[in-house]
C-alpha cells in the first residue's frame, strides 16, 4: 500500500485554515472556527480515504504571527562564509532555543511543512497584500516544499483577488486556487486537487481517485436528498383524518393535522442535514402557513373509483358500485351510496379494508381532512431550497439556514405531479396514517417517479 499524500495547511492567523479543513473533510466538528485570532494553537490532522485506503492526510497548523521578525532572525543565523539553503537554515533554527520560546508557533508550522509533501497556503482574499504575507511566503519557501496558494473567501463582495494574483505572480507563485470555505464553488475541491496534481506528478493517480470518489458521493447525496423530499410529499399527500362534522371536533382535527405535517417536514429537514453531514441546529423550517383545513372528497376521485373497479373485478356488485360512485360525486346520498357500501362489503376483503370504513364514515356524516395542494407545493419549494443550500454550503458556515417562502416558481404553477394525485387515493401509503403499509411496490414506484420530477 502506498503512503497517503501529506498536506500541511498553513498561513497567517485567522485566514480560515480550519474552515478550509472542515469543508474538505465535511466535518463541522473539526478544530475550532472563531473570529478570534490564534484559535488553533497546535497541529491537528485528518485523513481522507477511499474504500478503506488512505489517500490524503491534511494537517491544520497554528497561524503565523511574526514572520517579519522570524525572517530577520533566520538571516542572522548564517555564520561568515556560509551559504545555507532554506532547509539547512530552518534545521539550524529548529534546533535552537528560539524555536521553543519566541517563535514556538512558527516552529510548529515549519516542522509540519517539512514533514509533508506539500503545503496549502491559505489567504484571506479580503485582506490587503501586506509585507508580513510576503515574509511568510519567504519563510515557508525555505522548507523546499511545493506551495499552492488558496484564495479563501472569494465569494465575498470585497475580496482583493486581482491584487493577490499580481503579488503571488511576482513571487513566482503562478498556480493558485480560488475557494470559499463558507460557500465553496461546486467544482472547488476538484480544482484544488487537480492543481495539486500539477505540482505533485507522482500523486496524480491518488488525487484523481479522490476526485472521482467525491463526485460519486456528491451525486449519491443529491439522489438520496431528492428521495427524502419525495417521501415527505407522498406522506403528506396521502395523509388524512376522519372527523365528525362538529365545529369543536373539526378544529381539534385541523390542529392535530397541522402539527403532524410540521413535525414531518422537520424530520425531513433533519434527515437532509444528516445526509450532508451538518448539525440539526444548522437549519430550521419556519411555521407552515396552514390557515385552513382542506375537507376533501378524495375517497371518490377518479383514481379511487378506478381502484374500486379493479379490486371488485367481475363481482356481481361491480356495476352498482360504479353507479353509486357517480351519485356520490354529485353529492347524492341515495340508494346508490348504499349500493356502493354493499358492493364493497360483499367484494374482495382487501377492498373492504381499504375503502369500507371510509365510505361508512362518509354515510354517517364524517368529514375527511387532507393536506391542501398549496401546502404540498410549499413543502416541495422549501425542501428543494434546503437541498440547494446544502449543496453550496461549506462546513465552516456559522449562519443558520432559514426556510422561508422561496421565489422558485417551478412548483407554484401547473398541475401537481401525478404521483401525488395517486397518493391521495392511497391513505395506506402515508406513515402519518394508522395501518400504513410503506413497502408496497406501487408506493415505491410512485416515489421513484416523484424523484424524477424533483
Amino acid at each position: 500500500m502506498t503512503k497517503p499524500l501529506k498536506l500541511a495547511v498553513v498561513g497567517h492567523t485567522n485566514v480560515g485554515k480550519t474552515s478550509l479543513l472542515r469543508t474538505l473533510t465535511r466535518d463541522v466538528g473539526f478544530g475550532e472556527v472563531s473570529h478570534r485570532p490564534s484559535t488553533t494553537r497546535h497541529v491537528e490532522g485528518a485523513r481522507l480515504s477511499v474504500d478503506g485506503q488512505p489517500l490524503l492526510e491534511l494537517y491544520d497548523t497554528p497561524g503565523l504571527e511574526d514572520a517579519i521578525a522570524l525572517l530577520d532572525y533566520l538571516e542572522r543565523l548564517e555564520r561568515p562564509g556560509e551559504r545555507l539553503d532554506g532547509p539547512a537554515r530552518l534545521a539550524r533554527f529548529l534546533q535552537g532555543s528560539e524555536a521553543r520560546q519566541r517563535f514556538e508557533q512558527e516552529a510548529k508550522v515549519l516542522r509540519q511543512l517539512l514533514a509533508s509533501d506539500a503545503g496549502l497556503y491559505v489567504i484571506d482574499a479580503r485582506e490587503p497584500v501586506l509585507a508580513k504575507y510576503r515574509d511568510e511566503l519567504a519563510v515557508l519557501a525555505g522548507c523546499g516544499k511545493p506551495l499552492l496558494p488558496v484564495l479563501n473567501f472569494v465569494a465575498s463582495s470585497n475580496h482583493r483577488e486581482p491584487d493577490w494574483r499580481e503579488a503571488l505572480a511576482r513571487l513566482g507563485l503562478h498556480a493558485l486556487v480560488r475557494f470559499d470555505s463558507v460557500a465553496p464553488p461546486e467544482d472547488g475541491e476538484r480544482r484544488l486537487y487537480e492543481s495539486l496534481a500539477l505540482l505533485l506528478e507522482n500523486a496524480r493517480p491518488a488525487l484523481q481517485r479522490l476526485i472521482d470518489d467525491q463526485q460519486a458521493q456528491r451525486l449519491a447525496r443529491q439522489q438520496s436528498g431528492k428521495r427524502l423530499i419525495a417521501e415527505l410529499l407522498l406522506d403528506c399527500a396521502a395523509c388524512r383524518r376522519s372527523v365528525v362534522a362538529q365545529p369543536a371536533e373539526e378544529a381539534a382535527a385541523v390542529a392535530e393535522l397541522h402539527q403532524a405535517i410540521r413535525q414531518r417536514e422537520q424530520r425531513c429537514v433533519e434527515a437532509l442535514l444528516k445526509l450532508y453531514a451538518f448539525r440539526r441546529e444548522d437549519a430550521r423550517a419556519e411555521d407552515l402557513p396552514l390557515l385552513d383545513g382542506r375537507w376533501g372528497d378524495d375517497l371518490f376521485n377518479p383514481e379511487t373509483l378506478k381502484l374500486l373497479g379493479v379490486r371488485l373485478g367481475s363481482g356481481v356488485a361491480a356495476g352498482a358500485a360504479a353507479g353509486a360512485g357517480v351519485d356520490l360525486l354529485v353529492g347524492g346520498l341515495t340508494l346508490g351510496a348504499a349500493a356502493l357500501a354493499g358492493a364493497i362489503a360483499g367484494g374482495a376483503l382487501q377492498t373492504a379494508r381499504n375503502y369500507g370504513s371510509r365510505l361508512l364514515g362518509k354515510l354517517k356524516g364524517q368529514q375527511e381532512l387532507t393536506v391542501g395542494d398549496g401546502v404540498l407545493r410549499l413543502l416541495a419549494l422549501r425542501q428543494r431550497q434546503l437541498l440547494q443550500a446544502l449543496e453550496g454550503r461549506g462546513h465552516a458556515a456559522l449562519e443558520r439556514i432559514t426556510l422561508a417562502t422561496p421565489p422558485d416558481t417551478l412548483w407554484r404553477e401547473g398541475k401537481l405531479p401525478e404521483a401525488l394525485n395517486k397518493a391521495r387515493a392511497h391513505p395506506q401509503w402515508s406513515s402519518l396514517n394508522p395501518g400504513a403499509r410503506l413497502s408496497q411496490a406501487e408506493r415505491t414506484e410512485q416515489i421513484d417517479a416523484l424523484v424524477q420530477e424533483l
